[in-house]
């Protein structure tokens, strides 16, 4: 038993430190019912969350059958530093109001995939806000501007002499220090956390404390199944977007990346993946199917079983029958218009760039009819627009 939970806890994982506490903690559950604390922290930077996000959350989900307590924690003071990983020049920092607005979204959010009898949600301002000028200073002395230039993204900016401020020094100490405050016995975050994270344990081996493990998580590619997935390269499936679009989205995703998003987010064991893998390559199950099974599961867990069932038979309708969408937005035009204009206007697309990719790959429909010149004018009358699968918008020209 041991064994399988560590399986399924290691699965799909970017690498474990320190395998022997993790082990140590689930042989206490099994054998004698202790519990044990799994902390993720999350800086509360923008008011969605997508599915990126929830490998993590999908990962403490899973540790939660093993006995683990989840300490969901919500990085509301650090978040007003700003956590510089992967960042080649100072980052930001939210206001207070900002972090407050975007961590009550979280927390709607996440307990549609964690326990809530089975997590402490913790705010680090809690703690950090006490610390003062003296518990910092103290703090600061536990590492060294030797050791902080170890990480990678802080040697290349002093390498290429962009600045760094001081504060970007404090924010791995002050997470840091949040495992030492909570005693936790493991950590989990992102691949690009590591550093943070091993401060953890640095921290709690001078505060005496057993050091925690640490697992880190590979980045979820989006939806062109290369780059991470990020709402700023409009590759995302939010969570809290409509379950047509969010099953439709899953849908669009290759047979190859299928694979990978049911490791980082299926609740289903490891056996059953592979099962189902296997009928895929001897041909018993299609491909297809496979996916559809995928994608029922993922808007099941945000929106319902009712919801999930509405939104595939949305897309069998629409797009295996061809047929159009019962409902779609009407813009008024008083003259002929540019469709790049006209397509901003309805949301049918985020930027002329991406209009021009669409039409690239022949997505851009208008009457059913691919278009081809990016340069197209809609003259008077009414046109249905589609672009890509999931997009329409009825577009009339003229008085």
């Amino acid at each position: 038993m041991v064994q399988e939970a560590l399986r399924e806890i290691k699965r799909g994982s970017g690498e474990l430190i320190d395998e022997a506490r993790l082990l140590d903690r689930l042989k206490g559950w099994f054998e004698r019912g202790e519990h044990w604390t799994l902390k993720a922290g999350f800086d509360p930077t923008a008011p969605d969350l997508h599915l990126g996000h929830t490998v993590l959350l999908s990962k403490l989900a899973i540790a939660q059958r093993y006995g683990a307590r989840i300490q969901f924690l919500i990085g509301d003071f650090t978040a007003t530093i700003g956590d510089p990983t992967g960042k080649n020049e100072t980052r930001k920092p939210l206001t207070r109001d900002e972090v407050l607005l975007n961590a009550k979204t979280y927390e709607e959010q996440v307990f549609k995939i964690l326990d809530p009898a089975k997590t402490d949600l913790v705010f680090n301002s809690h703690w950090l806000k006490d610390l003062g000028a003296g518990g910092i200073i103290a703090l600061a002395s536990l590492s060294s501007v030797a050791r902080m230039l170890e990480r990678d993204d802080f040697e290349k900016r002093y390498r290429n002499q962009t600045p760094i401020a001081i504060s970007e020094f404090l924010y791995p100490l002050l997470q840091g220090y949040d495992s030492v405050h909570l005693k936790s016995d493991m950590e989990l975050g992102g691949n690009d956390q590591k550093f943070n994270l091993l401060m953890g344990r640095q921290l709690q081996g001078a505060y005496n404390q057993p050091r925690q493990a640490v697992m880190t998580m590979p980045l979820l590619e989006g939806l062109d199944g290369v780059q991470k997935m990020s709402k700023s390269l409009n590759n995302y499936v939010g969570v809290t977007e409509a379950p047509e679009e969010m099953y439709g989205k899953i849908l669009s995703i290759s047979d190859e990346q299928m694979w990978r998003w049911y490791e980082l987010l299926s609740f289903r064991t490891l056996e059953e993946i592979s099962a189902l893998k296997s009928g895929v390559a001897s041909a018993e199950v299609h491909p297809k199917k496979a996916k559809e099974s995928l994608a029922l599961e993922l808007v099941t867990r945000y929106h319902g079983e009712a919801a999930a069932q509405a939104a595939q038979a949305h897309f069998e309708r629409v797009h295996t029958q061809k047929a159009l969408p019962d409902e779609m937005p009407t813009f008024h035009f008083g003259e002929p218009i540019w469709i790049g204009k006209a397509f901003l206007e309805a949301k049918l697309i985020n930027s002329t760039s991406e209009l021009r990719r669409m039409i690239d790959q022949k997505g851009v429909r208008i009457d059913s009819k691919v278009i081809e010149d990016f340069k197209t004018e809609l003259q008077e009358g009414e046109f249905v627009c589609q672009v890509g699968k999931r997009r329409f918008a009825r577009i009339r020209i003229g008085a």
